[in-house]
C-alpha cells in the first residue's frame, strides 16, 4: 500500500517458517539514495517508530478481531520512506499517514 510519503508492505507468515506468534514484526527503512544524510535518515526512522508506537494499539485490536481462527500466523509489516522533498514531514504527518495505512490494511 502506498501513501503520500510512506509505502507499507505487509504479509502473514505461515507456521512452517518457525515464527513466533503474537506481536507483529515491524521494519522501518529509509533509503540512503532517498535521504543521503545519516542524521536525517535516523531522525526519520525515530519519527516513524514513535508514530507507530502511538498507533499500534489500533493494529493489535484489528489483529485480534480478524485473526481469531489463525493464531499460528504472524503479521510482518514494513514501512518504507519514499519522500523526495528536501524537508521531511513532522511527527503528526507520520502519525496520520501510518494510521491511514494501518486502517486500510486488509486481512485475507
Amino acid at each position: 500500500m502506498k501513501g503520500d510519503f510512506l509505502k507499507m508492505v505487509y504479509a502473514s507468515l505461515n507456521p512452517e517458517n518457525n515464527c513466533v506468534t503474537g506481536i507483529p514484526s515491524i521494519l522501518f527503512a529509509v533509503s540512503k539514495k532517498t535521504v543521503p544524510s545519516s542524521v536525517k535518515r535516523n531522525r526519520i526512522k525515530r519519527m516513524m517508530r514513535e508514530a507507530y508506537r502511538i498507533e499500534k494499539s489500533s493494529v493489535e485490536l484489528r489483529m485480534g478481531v480478524h485473526h481469531e481462527g489463525r493464531a499460528s500466523e504472524q503479521l510482518c509489516i514494513a514501512f518504507l520512506y519514499t519522500g523526495r522533498k528536501k524537508t521531511f514531514p513532522n511527527l503528526d504527518a507520520f502519525r496520520e499517514e501510518i494510521s491511514r495505512l494501518l486502517h486500510n490494511m486488509t486481512f485475507s
